[in-house]
């Protein structure tokens, strides 16, 4: 069997209907759409949505998914490898000392110290939040963490 030897089975295909052609066609005068109405005009379907003219669904849904709780505080995470890497001994970490090493952006960021990472050197921290993590190698180092966190 070759390419050429396909062929649809018997009754499976059948010709296309020729709408508008005629009397003698069966489908001529009003080209099988009916007499009134908007769909028997051109360019009278309705669009896939159309809700008879109440507003459809998609439009009365928020354009967005989800939640955005208004009242969500952001923190910037600084890892304590990062202020081992960045931080000389017995320096102090605060909002100024971080803008100045390029870490965050202004001192108006809040910052939270995560634990990931090692801690050799004895740091003051005074950040707005730390990891329970983070506290604790902070200590452990023979730094120490100070309000407001």
């Amino acid at each position: 069997m070759q390419l050429h030897d396909l062929v649809p089975a018997p009754g499976s295909t059948k010709s296309r209907k020729r709408v508008g052609r005629g009397h003698g066609s069966g489908h001529g005068k009003t080209a099988t759409r009916g007499y009134n109405g908007q769909k028997s005009r051109a360019g009278g379907a309705k669009s896939n949505g159309f809700e008879g003219g109440q507003t459809p669904l998609a439009r009365r849904l928020p354009k967005l998914p989800g939640f955005r709780n208004i009242n969500r505080v952001e923190y910037a995470p600084v890892n304590v490898g990062r202020l081992e890497t960045v931080f000389e001994d017995g320096d102090v970490v605060d909002g100024a000392s971080l803008v100045e090493k390029g870490i965050i952006k202004n001192t108006q960021t809040l910052v939270k110290v995560l634990g990931d990472g090692t801690l050799t050197k004895r740091l003051t921290v005074r950040v707005d939040k730390i990891s329970a993590s983070a506290a604790e190698k902070v200590n452990a180092a023979g730094g120490k963490v100070e309000a407001p966190c």
